[in-house]
């Protein structure tokens, strides 16, 4: 789900506590949480389990779905209460100013993570943007994303030729070029 930046969500009352990003150290999202948990302020941070494997073991991990970030429900006139804790960078800004995320998404987060389908992180791929397929029968080909309504369309060019086609695929079978 993308955020759209609004004028309405930025210019928030600051009295009103509202769900805002926080941009953390690399790998402190864990200990950002607890610090913040700790001064008794509302927070959310996505978790997903991976299993790392070794040589002589398998390890299953719980990572952050968005790292170096963490999710904090706060009025702007406290923000000083988690700036100033230790791993934490900044808010998620435009134009100088905290942007506050709209409920329905941090929600629509919480109540995916507690169902029992699998989730895991997926680069973000925007329109536009060249990719690269990397399973399935046209594994290698390179082209360009376009998105129509709910479907993930690749659009491969033949240069020589100037002829295009496009194919329908799953969003999860491409990374970036």
């Amino acid at each position: 789900m993308a955020t759209t930046i609004t004028s309405s969500s930025v210019g928030l009352d600051s009295s009103q506590p509202h769900w805002y990003a926080l941009y953390t150290c690399p790998r402190h999202e864990k200990r950002v949480l607890q610090q913040i948990e700790r001064r008794q302020i509302s927070c959310f941070l996505p978790l997903y389990l991976s299993v790392r494997r070794w040589k002589d073991r398998r390890k299953e991990l719980a990572l952050a779905l968005f790292p170096g970030y963490v999710f904090v429900q706060i009025s702007l006139s406290n923000k000083l209460k988690v700036l100033d804790l230790p791993g934490v960078v900044q808010f998620v800004s435009f134009g100088g100013q905290p942007v506050a995320l709209p409920e329905y998404q941090i929600e629509t987060l919480r109540n995916r993570l507690s169902g029992t389908g699998k989730i895991v992180p997926h680069p973000y791929l925007k329109a536009g943007r060249k990719v690269r397929v990397r399973s399935g029968p046209f594994e290698g080909l390179e082209g360009v994303i376009l998105r129509r309504k709910d479907r993930c369309r690749l659009i491969f060019s033949i240069d020589l030729i100037q002829r295009s086609l496009a194919i329908e695929m799953d969003e999860a079978d491409v990374e970036a070029a």
